[in-house]
């Protein structure tokens, strides 16, 4: 296992996708929430917002494709950790063409392409949950146990584990990073359950953050150069008892981001962004 060259949750850039008009109708989702476009539209323009200019991030926004109305859930596309970027095979078929522009942009920051080209593996980048010391790979009904091993392949530095995903879309959908060796985790019993599996599988004693709501449960954590550790969290508004929990976090820069018309289908924050991070260059 190798050591980080940078601290864990330290981005330069980010890439994310415009919503398309498609989304508020064509969107997956495994409930039938009516979503508001243009408050969805609004959201997005504010996270990215905040990406590009609070936090200073180099952010290249990708155009939205009407005949994919889940793009800009980018996450799912592409897993990257440092110079290596696997463009994922989705569990989705109707999803499976959004990695093309992710690839060509992750092309152009000059990484490492490893492409999924196996057909009977699945792989969303949802169910991947990077610790800064191992993987944890969501078994759910878009990833498979061969998308794990194609992910295994591809970071052979690092221990990948799987976790069984008995309910919610991903294994995001109700934990994710909140900090360096803080796992964020929702308070249902599955949730709880998946915890316990990874702590059993890992040779590393994660603090555990347990909120109220599980889809609350998915933050954006960065520790970045003169702010240092960042969290990006739902609002109040969504989801108050979680927010509660996030608020008593010591030295951190809280940014709550309404994510109230994505999670209509199933979207959560760390899901419309890939993060890399990269030595910029003269």
């Amino acid at each position: 296992m190798t050591a980080l060259t940078a601290p864990f949750g330290r981005f330069t850039h980010s890439v994310v996708r415009a919503i398309p008009a498609s989304f508020g109708e064509g969107a997956l989702r495994t409930c039938s929430a009516q979503v508001d476009l243009a408050a969805a539209l609004r959201e997005h323009e504010h996270y990215v917002a905040v990406l590009k200019h609070r936090l200073g991030l180099q952010v290249v926004e990708l155009p939205a494709d009407e005949s994919l109305p889940d793009c800009v859930f980018v996450e799912d596309a592409a897993v990257v950790c440092g110079d290596t970027a696997l463009v994922t095979r989705p569990g989705a078929p109707s999803r499976r063409k959004e990695t093309e522009a992710m690839k060509q942009a992750l092309q152009e920051l000059n990484l490492n392409i490893v492409e999924m080209d196996d057909d009977s593996a699945t792989l969303d980048g949802g169910d991947v949950l990077f610790t800064g010391r191992e993987f944890f790979v969501g078994l759910s009904t878009r990833t498979n146990q061969r998308g794990a091993e194609i992910l295994a392949d591809a970071f052979k530095d690092y221990t990948v584990s799987p976790v069984p995903v008995l309910d919610g879309l991903h294994l995001k959908s109700f934990c994710s990073m909140a900090g360096p060796d803080l796992i964020a985790i929702g308070s249902s019993e599955p949730a709880q359950k998946a915890f316990k599996v990874m702590q059993q599988m890992s040779d590393h004693r994660y603090d555990k953050l347990t909120v109220s709501d599980d889809m609350a449960a998915n933050c954006v954590y960065m520790n970045l150069p003169d702010k240092g550790h960042v969290l990006l969290y739902c609002t109040s508004e969504e989801y108050p008892e979680s927010a509660k929990v996030f608020e008593k976090l010591k030295d951190y820069t809280l940014i709550p981001v309404s994510n109230s018309e994505k999670v209509k289908v199933d979207g959560a924050l760390t899901c419309c962004s890939v993060f890399i991070n990269k030595k910029l260059e003269n």
